[in-house]
């Protein structure tokens, strides 16, 4: 059976790895860090977006900024041509 990660990476989905800095809902002028990871498609994101929507309507901890990076772990191959070549014995 394929697993449900191969299949979304065969859809167009990539890793998808967010820094959030948040503060602390007892301590305003800390900052916390939250490192979220999921499979999404950029670059819209609409996974990351659903999250900080139900972060900002469920979770007392104001967002303060949000850093992302995205690899798509399935691409097509790269090819370079070759000038020449070289038998070693």
């Amino acid at each position: 059976m394929v697993s449900k990660d191969f299949i979304r990476q065969m859809e167009g989905y990539g890793l998808t790895t967010a820094k959030i800095l948040y503060r602390m809902p007892d301590h305003p002028t800390f900052l916390q860090t939250y490192i979220w990871q999921e499979y999404d498609l950029a670059p819209r994101f609409p996974v990351l977006i659903d999250f900080l929507d139900f972060w900002k309507r469920e979770l007392a901890g104001p967002l303060h900024s949000v850093t992302v990076s995205h690899a798509r772990l399935i691409k097509p191959a790269e090819f370079r041509a070759v000038q020449g070549e070289i038998n070693i014995h």
